[in-house]
């Protein structure tokens, strides 16, 4: 390791340079031993200064402040600059810096689309998410950056998808994948092809009846067979998996379809006890205690589902109808008046049916 220089190693070099400059010239005192330099060496004092000092000390000097400046602008140009030249590689990293910088907003936006665009093409998919959420905490209110965002997320969602297909074809995931792009398509025999090559393959395993049976319950049927076999499929996973939510309340759906409320009652009384936040169990469970004229039951749930899920209509009318039943005329009007001014205020699209 490099032995730091000190000021008396400097005067001892300097002694022993100035003793090989001038030996006749050079003098010492004898009393307290000080140094006298020769007249002639101090015209070699700056020479032997850049000598002594170590250049990793004259890396360290800082830059002046407007060269700082100038470089950070000559920075921010030529990262841009290298990304429109397709030169990613060298210009993600750039680009990167230049997002978490002191720039502009115009600047800092540029230079964010453009590393989204770079990281892509080079397929560098750390950079994509980590550019993709610097940009999201600067400009999350920006359409044009959520813009990019969409398409930045699809794209990384689908060369994820791409090495699933690629390299576990066979897999139940992909299988799963595949069913479920199908599904999305509206291809409901080829999904339900594959959802039911998973179960043939695998007939325990958790999820994927629950799957089958929502694929049949969102396909036409106009003579009424596939709800039947979706509520089988339903009753299968909740075998498998007592668990599963979601399977419970769409049973108690079916059921209270079917009129058959004790039915509903039991299964979203189930769903509710597994998730305590499922809004639209609640929901289903005080309409099917009204449906029995368990009105004074009724309110609790209804009430919990309000507090999880405001502004729905249907709640509103399900606890007019249970007040009303109840001789509570007061509060039932106001819970009227409730339901009319939201069926007034939200689009037909949006205003659920009564109950």
């Amino acid at each position: 390791m490099r032995q730091a220089f000190t000021p008396a190693c400097l005067i001892f070099f300097l002694r022993k340079v100035c003793c090989l400059l001038d030996r006749n010239e050079l003098r010492i005192h004898t009393t307290e031993q000080q140094f006298v330099p020769p007249r002639n060496a101090f015209r070699f004092l700056p020479v032997l200064f850049l000598v002594v000092v170590p250049a990793d000390l004259w890396a360290q000097a800082p830059p002046k402040a407007s060269q700082g400046n100038a470089a950070s602008a000559v920075s921010a140009e030529k990262a841009l600059e290298l990304a429109q030249q397709g030169r990613c590689k060298e210009a993600v990293p750039a680009l990167k810096r230049l997002l978490t910088s002191q720039a502009s907003a115009d600047v800092r936006k540029r230079a964010g689309g453009e590393g989204l665009r770079c990281a892509l093409a080079i397929d560098d998919r750390d950079s994509t998410g980590e550019i993709a959420r610097l940009m999201y905490k600067q400009f999350n209110d920006d359409p044009d950056v959520l813009f990019m965002l969409v398409h930045a997320y699809s794209d990384l969602s689908t060369r994820a998808a791409q090495d699933l297909g690629r390299k576990a074809p066979q897999s139940l995931a992909a299988h799963k994948l595949n069913a479920e792009a199908l599904e999305m398509q509206g291809k409901w025999d080829e999904a339900e092809h594959e959802y039911e090559l998973i179960i043939q393959r695998n007939p325990h395993a958790p999820g994927f009846h629950f799957l089958l049976g929502r694929l049949l319950l969102s396909r036409p049927d106009p003579d009424g067979k596939l709800t039947q076999r979706a509520k089988e499929a339903f009753q299968k996973e909740v075998e498998i998996d007592p668990n599963n939510a979601p399977a419970h309340y769409i049973l108690g759906q079916l059921a209270g379809r079917a009129n058959d409320w004790d039915e509903a009652i039991a299964q979203f009384t189930t769903t509710v006890k597994l998730d305590p936040n499922f809004a639209e169990a609640y929901v289903g469970l005080g309409l099917a205690l009204i449906s029995v004229k368990h009105y004074e039951e009724a309110v609790a749930p209804l009430k919990k589902a309000e507090a999880l899920t405001p502004g729905n209509p249907s709640i509103h009318y399900g606890l007019a109808t249970a007040y009303s039943r109840l001789g509570q005329k007061e509060d039932a009007d106001k819970e009227f008046a409730i339901h009319r001014q939201l069926t007034e205020t939200k689009p037909a699209s949006e205003r659920s049916p009564n109950p």
